[in-house]
């Protein structure tokens, strides 16, 4: 039964594991017997990992005589027993049930492997919103100015950037036009991938056209486009990670969820992460976590002319972002300075999605929200933010 397939001692180069497939196969076909009812069905079954485990290792083992023998040969006992290529696949070695290209089962086989219970891996979130306020992997909250291109994620298995510029003129607030990211290629579930969105043109494919990276029906990576031209999420299974961007207004937004392990798989010299250890003091706005309430006429162009935003006193920014948010958290928060300092109303839907990001990629339900309290945000004390209806907001400064 096996005469055309290579089980000895072949001369095979390192990185292919053809071998390692033909041996998985034969311990999994081994124990039956073909007179017994149900062969048929579980050698179709060890076949079919048979395949998919040389598939994966189709690009190592490329011009390896061994591999195409093993192709042949199997191609040749699916014919001889009627088994279809699509259907269930033998599951009863654990190393090879798992799939290298699916981040959750790996840690799984981990399990197996180590004889010892593991804890569940990791996860931690970042997003960024609004003018931009970033919400770090440590659950820290700022306000930043970070004109320019900055990155937000640099790691081994992927790269984040984001590209900020002004807002309003004569204000230091700044907000996302453009985000590119890099999924680096990672054996055989993924070629390198980039993806590029920037104002008004959010596409759901990557920069050479395709929409998904390594195997065509496992699809380790994907981009699903969820509504047209505003809203994308990219999903890689083989690194766990999950990565919403939107664009609301004229700006966009990101949410990303990683495993910790890998977030902190990183040189030295890629340090600079906002996402990892927040902007540089020197790009802060806030003060501890607390928005200084902007004053209007620090806001206003050189020319002086009025503004449709001018109308929004204290009150009504903060009735506008009590509609979309009943929390009085930081995302509340950071709806009224938004409001205040932008009179775009695009923001306070920035921030009420960027919440709905936490709750749908945040693994913990109890850090959801950051209140002023704890020292995550809020308006500073500075600012009276509780007396008066709109009272600061209409001060103008005398060194315009």
């Amino acid at each position: 039964l096996y005469h055309v397939l290579c089980i000895g001692d072949c001369q095979l180069q390192t990185s292919c594991r053809i071998q390692k497939c033909t041996t998985d196969f034969v311990s999994l076909t081994s124990h039956l017997n073909s007179a017994l009812e149900g062969f048929d069905l579980e050698f179709c079954k060890a076949l079919r990992a048979y395949s998919a485990c040389t598939y994966r290792n189709s690009k190592v083992c490329r011009g390896n005589l061994v591999y195409h023998s093993a192709v042949l040969g199997i191609s040749d006992l699916m014919s001889q027993r009627n088994c279809s290529k699509d259907g269930p696949t033998s599951s009863t070695n654990p190393e090879l049930s798992h799939d290298p290209c699916n981040y959750s089962g790996h840690t799984e086989a981990r399990k197996h492997q180590g004889g010892e219970k593991t804890p569940p891996p990791t996860y931690l979130f970042c997003g960024l919103f609004g003018d931009p306020h970033l919400r770090t992997f440590k659950d820290r909250f700022q306000t930043c100015k970070v004109e320019g291109a900055w990155p937000l994620v640099d790691n081994n298995y992927l790269s984040v950037q984001v590209t900020n510029v002004p807002v309003v003129p004569g204000s230091s607030a700044t907000a996302t036009n453009k985000i590119t990211i890099i999924f680096k290629s990672y054996q055989d579930c993924t070629d390198q991938k980039v993806y590029q969105a920037v104002t008004d043109d959010l596409p759901a494919a990557f920069v050479d056209g395709t929409t998904s990276g390594g195997d065509g029906n496992t699809k380790s990576l994907q981009i699903v486009e969820k509504v047209s031209g505003k809203y994308v999420e990219m999903h890689a299974r083989y690194i766990g990670t999950t990565v919403y961007i939107r664009q609301l207004g004229h700006y966009l937004t990101l949410a990303i969820r990683m495993p910790q392990e890998l977030v902190m798989a990183y040189e030295e010299s890629q340090d600079l992460q906002l996402c990892v250890n927040g902007c540089p003091s020197s790009e802060r706005i806030d003060d501890s976590g607390h928005l200084p309430l902007p004053v209007m006429g620090q806001l206003l162009p050189q020319s002086g002319a009025a503004h449709p935003w001018s109308v929004y006193t204290l009150e009504t920014a903060t009735t506008k972002c009590h509609e979309k948010m009943l929390v009085k958290d930081i995302y509340f928060y950071s709806c009224v300075f938004d409001l205040l300092t932008t009179g775009d109303t695009n923001f306070t839907a920035a921030a009420h999605s960027a919440l709905q990001d936490v709750e749908a990629l945040h693994p913990r339900k109890e850090h959801w929200h950051i209140f002023p309290s704890s020292g995550g945000g809020g308006l500073g004390k500075s600012s009276k933010f509780f007396v008066g209806i709109g009272l600061v907001c209409f001060i103008l400064v005398a060194f315009l």
